[in-house]
């Protein structure tokens, strides 16, 4: 397996497949910590799906469908945002319903272009053997807004992850800080999803996390843990769905998940063994 991915690695195909998914790994490890810190995957898993609308928007009025989910993620996702602040009680039915509203407009939008719509199948599903040299500036940019973005609020977002009451007394715009952490989850989740596609974009951003959760004791190691257990994931998997002939985005999310197993098998091991 090993020498026929160094075979493949000869091609461009591969290499930005490989450079792809450091990229991609990165901005999980960076925001998907704080997806698991806030309890966030709903949202995150209603963004993603709902993205599909930007999708449709792209292929029914002939744009770029990459651009048409960013900017319909982005407002799907302050919207949520929104409705998790405000109506806490009912915030899980009221995103349910945005996050089904974006795939039937994506939908419907798409059954009602004329042609022939190619590569559809791969925002579902991803396609990380097809991402082209220049999308890859793309995500390097995106991975560079998150950073920077972390860089100025890093503390802020702390404290509305672990405190918001003591947030709100040190005068601290809450909602609006949560409402730029859901924006920035909206920018991963599109960059995602050219590699394992909308329907597991979810589990990209929330297992590495999960899992260095688990072994660390602050957010920094998180990330950092969560970000090199993104590069094994997505560079094993990549490796098993070439020489295997199997779907690369299904097949990172399989691996993902075992791991995941693994280590909650683990922890429960080990409690057990202290106890």
């Amino acid at each position: 397996m090993i020498e026929t991915l160094t075979q493949a690695l000869q091609y461009e195909f591969m290499q930005n497949a490989i450079v792809a998914s450091l990229l991609v790994s990165l901005a999980c490890g960076l925001i998907g910590s704080f997806i698991v810190i806030n309890r966030m995957v709903f949202i995150s898993g209603g963004v993603a799906h709902a993205a599909y609308g930007g999708i449709g928007l792209g292929y029914y009025f002939a744009f770029n469908p990459l651009w048409g989910a960013f900017g319909f993620s982005l407002v799907m996702a302050l919207a949520m945002g929104w409705v998790a602040r405000k109506y806490q009680q009912r915030s899980d039915t009221l995103i349910g319903v945005m996050w089904a509203l974006g795939m039937a407009i994506g939908i419907m939008l798409i059954d009602l272009t004329k042609g022939y719509k190619a590569d559809v199948a791969s925002y579902l599903f991803g396609s990380i053997l097809t991402v082209p040299r220049q999308e890859l500036w793309l995500m390097a940019g995106l991975d560079l807004v998150i950073i920077i973005l972390l860089f100025l609020l890093y503390k802020e977002f702390l404290a509305i992850s672990f405190d918001p009451i003591y947030a709100t007394t040190r005068n601290l715009p809450v909602d609006i800080l949560y409402l730029t952490l859901v924006a920035a989850i909206a920018l991963t989740v599109v960059m995602v999803m050219q590699l394992v596609g909308l329907i597991m974009v979810i589990a990209l951003l929330s297992i590495p996390a999960a899992i260095a959760g688990q072994y660390v004791r602050d957010v920094p190691q998180m990330m950092a843990v969560a970000s090199g257990l993104g590069i094994i994931f997505c560079t094993f998997g990549l490796a098993l769905s070439y020489s295997f002939n199997l779907s690369s985005g299904a097949t990172i999310i399989l691996v993902a998940s075992i791991a995941y197993l693994i280590s909650l098998a683990f922890r429960q091991w080990m409690a057990r063994s202290v106890a």
